[in-house]
């Protein structure tokens, strides 16, 4: 994630609930109410819907997962998917915003917490490491099948993803100053592809390293490769 120089939109997620008491009744949006049981049991469903496609997805490839695919792997029968998701497309948007979301959310936080531009630095690799080697299977269903995302998802994944970028670029910028833009958003997007890729390569072509070992590895490397200085060219 966040790899690509564009990558989102609204996730489609239905919140109808029928009413669990008559006084209730006609006031469905009582029957969810945030952080009632019922409420909170409708949320986990969708979690746990959300973590089957992804790990499906990163098997199989989306167009080969069917809606009873992802309720058996969530414990639903498939027709359940529809009470959270208008569909298999959906469930991908949703999967892919929730992320986009996250990193951009993560990213603002660090910014917003830490003054220090090097240290800074320091605490986005950390989080994006962290990310990656939490969630290999978003990070290959994004490379796979973000062409198989709605228009309308494409365009706001991307979106979201710009801004995580830039957020890394202002860090950068401080680092490197009179360094063009383009160059610094080049550094951002080459680290991304090194940490994203990592988790996934070690697990398909290899001993899979843990991430007690993986962690420092990568971000150190990271930091190398943002931090360097590029000679001028004679």
């Amino acid at each position: 994630m966040a790899a690509q120089p564009d990558s989102a939109a609204q996730p489609d997620s239905a919140t109808r609930a029928a009413s669990a008491t008559p006084a209730a009744q006609g006031t469905p949006a009582a029957a969810a109410a945030p952080g009632t049981p019922r409420s909170q049991a409708k949320e986990n469903r969708r979690q746990a819907l959300l973590a089957a496609a992804a790990g499906l997805f990163a098997l199989h490839g989306f167009n080969r997962v069917s809606l009873e695919d992802l309720g058996a792997a969530a414990g639903v029968s498939g027709p359940a998917v529809y009470r959270h998701f208008e569909g298999k497309q959906a469930v991908l948007g949703d999967l892919l915003l929730t992320v986009s979301r996250e990193l951009l959310d993560g990213g603002r936080r660090v910014i917003a917490e830490t003054t220090d531009p090097l240290a800074a630095l320091r605490r986005l690799v950390r989080f994006h490491v962290e990310f990656a080697l939490g969630k290999p299977d978003v990070i290959r269903v994004q490379d796979r099948d973000f062409s198989s995302l709605s228009q309308k998802d494409q365009s706001e994944v991307r979106a979201l993803q710009r801004n995580y970028v830039e957020i890394w670029v202002e860090v950068l910028a401080l680092l490197h100053p009179g360094t063009d833009a383009v160059e610094l958003r080049m550094r951002a997007h080459a680290t991304f592809g090194l940490i994203n890729s990592t988790p996934h390569s070690v697990r398909n072509h290899g001993r899979k390293i843990a991430p007690k070992t993986a962690r420092p590895l990568l971000e150190s490397m990271a930091l190398a490769a943002l931090t360097v200085k590029v000679p001028q060219a004679s």
